[in-house]
C-alpha cells in the first residue's frame, strides 16, 4: 500500500512538472498531459500502435535473454576461477570502454537491418554490463562458505547452486535494473534505422510530421516498457532473494 501511495505521489509531481513545462514552452514543443492522454487512449484502440509495441517488446526480450544466458554464466565462472579471470581481464578492460553503439553499422552489415541486427546490438551492450557485474560479484563470494561446502563433499555443481549463484543473484538483478535505461535508449536508436515497426520508429515518424502529441505518446509508451522491466526485475529479486529481505526490520 505504501508503494502505491509513493508511486501515486511521484506521478502527480511528474504531471505537475509536465503541465508547467507545457505552459511555459507552448504545445508545439511540450504537448500538454491532457492532449497526450487523450491521444494515447485512442492509440490503444489501434492495432497499428500495438504492432509497434509488440515489435519493441520482442526486440528487448530477445536481446535480454541472449545477453543474460551468455554473460551471467561466463561472468560467474570467471569470477570464481582466478586463473581464467587473469587471462580474460585484459580483453574485458580493453573492449568494455569502447562504445558498442559505434559497432552498429558492422552489426547491421553482418546480421542485416532486420530484427536480428537490432537484437544483436542491444544484446552486445547488455552483455558487458551483466558480465562485469556477475564477475565482480563472484569474486566477492565468501571463500569460507566455499571451503565449508567442499569439506562436506560438495561438487562443482553444488558450489554453483548453493553458494555462488545465491550470493551473486542480488547483484545480477541490480545490474538488470541499471541496464534497463541503457536497454531502452539503445532500442530507440536501433529502431530509427531500417524499420517501420517499433516505438522508436513511431516517435521519429511523429517528429518528421511535427506531431508533438504523438511524440509524447511514444515517449510515454517507451517509458512504460522500461518501467515494466524495472519492476519485473525488482519483483524477481524480492521473490528469488527472499532471504535477503527476511531479516528484522525489513519493510519490503
Amino acid at each position: 500500500m505504501n508503494r502505491c501511495v509513493e508511486y501515486g505521489a511521484a506521478v502527480l509531481v511528474l504531471l505537475l512538472g509536465w503541465q508547467i513545462a507545457a505552459v511555459l514552452t507552448g504545445p508545439m514543443i511540450v504537448a500538454p498531459p491532457a492532449a497526450v492522454v487523450s491521444l494515447l487512449t485512442r492509440e490503444l484502440q489501434s492495432l497499428q500502435f500495438w504492432g509497434h509495441l509488440q515489435a519493441s517488446l520482442w526486440r528487448v526480450l530477445a536481446a535480454l535473454i541472449l545477453s543474460f544466458l551468455s554473460a551471467v554464466p561466463l561472468g560467474l565462472w570467471l569470477g570464481s576461477h582466478p586463473r581464467a579471470d587473469r587471462w580474460a581481464r585484459p580483453l574485458i578492460y580493453l573492449s568494455y570502454p569502447v562504445p558498442k553503439i559505434v559497432l552498429l553499422p558492422l552489426m547491421l552489415l553482418t546480421f542485416g537491418i532486420g530484427d536480428t541486427g537490432k537484437v544483436a546490438v542491444i544484446a552486445l551492450i547488455l552483455f558487458f554490463q551483466l558480465l562485469i557485474t556477475a564477475r565482480d560479484a563472484a569474486r566477492e563470494v565468501d571463500r569460507q562458505a566455499e571451503y565449508s561446502l567442499l569439506s562436506l563433499g560438495g561438487s562443482g555443481l553444488d558450489m554453483f547452486r548453493h553458494v555462488i549463484w545465491p550470493a551473486c543473484l542480488p547483484a545480477v538483478f541490480t545490474a538488470l535494473r541499471v541496464a534497463t535505461g541503457t536497454m531502452m535508449a539503445v532500442l530507440f536508436f536501433v529502431e530509427s534505422i531500417g524499420t517501420r515497426e517499433g516505438l522508436g520508429f513511431y516517435i521519429l515518424d511523429a517528429w518528421g510530421r511535427a506531431a508533438t502529441p504523438q511524440i509524447f505518446v511514444g515517449m510515454v509508451a517507451l517509458g512504460a516498457v522500461g518501467m515494466l522491466f524495472y519492476e519485473l526485475f525488482d519483483l524477481g529479486e524480492r521473490w528469488f532473494c527472499r532471504w535477503k529481505h527476511a531479516g528484522p526490520g525489513s519493510g519490503r
